[in-house]
């Protein structure tokens, strides 16, 4: 029965050793696995994590993931390490006591809650970096605009104001300004405001959806003002290393987003913009990665291209938001996490740009509601060069436009020869889609 003394044999080592309890099951059967690991710091509602694994085992790497997910479906998250958010010092510690024994290569964030312990964790490892300071700058946007105008980048003006001076504040402005969150992304609360009504009235509106987020007292008491900026915006992927800004795509936003809200719509890669506007658009954004003191890591940047130059609108310290990651495949043939991964740990990579146009349409929401079901989906789908089409919310949930919202209802994908033929493309499927909703209720107190 010498089998059976091993099997209890190895049962007990590995209990004594929990350090070795987490392994890649590829690594038995795959000779050129490469020594150490990828950490993976990733919230439990990330989309990026699946497309992390795929590109992680493709490329021959061992992912360890790091999660506030308890009881996962994922075998990967459940293998993982689980950790609290909202407690980040006590994060940091479970962190770097349950990887103590293992080689860690690069850790990555994949949203913007968690890019701040990334870069903490990565700095402790003495690994390649962002300052976690320069990571904050990032999500708060008073702190970012102060900076910028420090070093001397293109900002338009701006000022903080407290909830308690509205009114007065309201007299003072320039009109047209934006009134933005400080900490908020994907366009939550950010409103265009023409004149005094119209600024009190987006106040208050910020102000109320404040009080349903965590955050600190400044941030949910205070709001940034900043002056509209005309003209065309535009978004870039790119990536820092060593200081060097990387570009890996610039996406045109062909409407006009000139409020009241900002919602974003169609991304369409590659620009149409000349080549000297889109260097001038490089130049810019390197120029704010230096000022925000970014060295190491991915970055989605939006931008204003107006008369007075380019103009830095929000930058994050991560890739492009959900599932408009598939963009980069067409643009470069490469997954956009393949190529993340190969870049934080300093491989060669060889971009190779493709000709033909691809494009998103993250399908917004126009009205509150309880969404009963999607017609017209097939015949979308059959629209010549539409590539993909993907609803995200199911019958029976309730529907919340911007500024309240944070959500798409989906994401419509078109590839073709030029950049007209993609956005018509993009535009025939969607007007073929009906969202049927009905009406929705909600109590709120006397």
């Amino acid at each position: 029965m010498w089998w059976l003394r091993f099997f209890w044999w190895r049962r007990w080592w590995l209990l004594l050793n929990p350090s070795n309890t987490i392994v890649n099951k590829s690594s038995k059967i795959n000779p050129d696995l490469k020594s150490g690991f990828i950490l993976l710091i990733a919230p439990a509602r990330s989309y990026r994590v699946a497309s992390y694994i795929n590109a992680s085992q493709k490329l021959g790497y061992q992912l360890l993931i790091v999660s506030d997910s308890k009881h996962s479906l994922v075998s990967s998250i459940a293998s993982g390490i689980t950790i609290d958010f909202s407690q980040p010092d006590l994060a940091f510690n479970t962190i770097l006591s349950s990887i103590r024994l293992k080689n860690i290569l690069a850790v990555i964030a994949t949203d913007d809650l968690v890019v701040t312990l990334s870069s903490k964790v990565a700095k402790a490892l003495g690994l390649a970096f962002n300052e976690p300071e320069s990571t904050r700058l990032t999500y708060r946007k008073d702190l970012a605009r102060i900076r910028l105008k420090e070093k001397k980048c293109n900002v338009p003006n701006f000022d903080v104001c407290h909830f308690d001076d509205v009114i007065t504040r309201s007299t003072n402005c320039k009109y047209p300004v934006v009134l933005k969150p400080l900490m908020l992304s994907g366009s939550r609360g950010v409103i265009r405001a023409n004149n005094t009504e119209e600024f009190i009235t987006a106040s208050e509106r910020i102000q109320k959806i404040l009080s349903k987020e965590q955050g600190s007292d400044y941030e949910k008491n205070h709001f940034l003002i900043e002056q509209f900026l005309q003209g065309n915006e535009i978004a870039v992927d790119g990536f820092v290393q060593n200081g060097r800004f990387i570009t890996l795509s610039l996406f045109d936003k062909p409407d006009p987003l000139n409020g009241p809200y900002f919602e974003e719509s169609f991304y369409i890669t590659p620009s149409r913009h000349s080549s000297s506007v889109q260097q001038d658009i490089k130049i810019e954004i390197e120029k704010c990665c230096k000022a925000y003191g970014l060295t190491h890591g991915p970055i989605h940047a939006e931008a204003r291209i107006t008369d007075k130059g380019i103009f830095l609108i929000e930058m994050a310290s991560r890739t492009i938001g959900g599932q408009c990651a598939q963009l980069i495949e067409y643009v470069l043939g490469l997954k956009l996490e393949e190529v993340i991964i190969r870049l934080m740990c300093f491989e060669q990579l060889e971009l190779d740009f493709k000709q033909n146009h691809a494009g998103v349409l993250m399908i917004p929401i126009k009205k509150r509601g309880i969404l009963k079901r999607v017609e017209g989906l097939m015949d979308a789908q059959q629209v010549k060069h539409i590539s993909n089409i993907e609803i995200h919310i199911h019958p029976g949930y309730e529907l919340v436009p911007l500024p309240e919202g944070s959500s798409y209802l989906g994401f419509i994908f078109a590839s073709a020869e030029t950049f007209s033929e993609t956005l018509s493309a993009l535009r025939e499927a969607h007007a073929k889609l009906k969202f049927i909703t009905s009406e929705s209720w909600s109590l709120e107190p006397a």
